[in-house]
């Protein structure tokens, strides 16, 4: 941990955390010290996954709201809590029932593939979920030869160039992923010719083609963790870096950018994990009727997983 950090305030947040029977979970964009005290760290749905195995009565997680609503869904029984109740997802807010439906009567009887970057209403108006990890998997399991793909057109670009199916995309994106620029993993590669090009799906389609790898953050560790390249280039929020260092001290890692961070995912910080055990706050509610809806969904995708 570092040196910086209040080692009495991460004494009380674990001295609360067993009080209140909580666990804390940290999306691997949070910054370094929150994951550092985190139960689990990962991506979102495992992280959701991990804690609905778990007895804790509390959730607490480091994340973002569409995240915090996922872990909802999966533990109804538990009390989920969001540090910051404004850590939002951009590319979640693009799309919203209204808009979907919408969308849907512009394209006719053909099913909706959600992306978990999305709400829970917005979940629960689609036919079938699915990860960065397992998009193609999942489009190639739905009984149909179109699809359309909410919310991020990058994801579904990526996943249209490895499927014969028809992909409809919602235009919605990450402003994150998008900041990172062709030209700036050229120059990165110029600088590191030996380093490996990891690019998360969520990137445009030209850095996405400059890629040795293209992985969810969860795929992007475990590579890492299972070579040898000592130098790698990462299209993804820099937070990711934190936990690639600890595992493999010895790599070398690089951002082709300065811009790839995420400021939603840096709203919450040690002092605001302390004072939701502390508040109970903020609890994330969503209708029963929305979770039975949303829940079926994100079933229809563990089923294929």
């Amino acid at each position: 941990m570092a040196a910086c950090v209040d080692e009495n305030l991460v004494a009380r947040i674990q001295d609360l955390r067993r009080e209140r029977n909580a666990v804390i979970l940290a999306h691997n964009y949070q910054l370094g010290e929150v994951q550092d005290i985190a139960d689990f760290t990962g991506d979102s749905l495992e992280l959701s996954r991990k804690a609905a195995a778990t007895d804790a009565d509390v959730i607490v997680f480091c994340g973002v709201h569409f995240m915090a609503e996922t872990a909802k869904i999966l533990s109804p029984q538990k009390t989920v809590l969001l540090p910051d109740p404004h850590a939002g997802c951009p590319m979640a807010n693009m799309v919203d029932v209204p808009r979907l439906r919408e969308f849907k009567a512009q394209h006719p009887g053909l099913p909706v593939v959600a992306y978990v970057n999305t709400t829970a209403e917005v979940k629960a108006e689609s036919d079938v979920c699915c990860t960065s990890a397992n998009a193609i998997k999942v489009v190639e399991s739905v009984e149909a030869d179109e699809v359309i793909f909410i919310p991020d057109k990058s994801l579904a670009a990526y996943v249209a160039s490895k499927t014969a199916k028809r992909i409809i995309p919602y235009p919605g994106f990450c402003p994150t992923h998008h900041r990172i620029l062709a030209q700036d993993v050229v120059l990165t590669k110029m600088e590191h010719p030996k380093a490996k090009v990891l690019a998360h799906p969520e990137c445009t389609a030209d850095v996405i083609e400059l890629a040795d790898v293209v992985a969810s953050t969860s795929g992007m560790i475990r590579w890492v963790a299972g070579h040898d390249d000592e130098e790698i280039i990462l299209c993804t929020e820099r937070g990711i870096i934190h936990r690639m260092q600890k595992d493999s001290p010895s790599k070398r890692f690089y951002n082709p950018c300065s811009l790839n961070i995420c400021p939603n995912m840096k709203k919450i910080e040690l002092e605001k994990v302390l004072w939701s055990l502390e508040d109970m706050t903020y609890e994330i509610t969503v209708p029963e009727e929305t979770i039975g809806r949303a829940r079926k969904a994100i079933e229809g995708m563990l089923a294929v997983d």
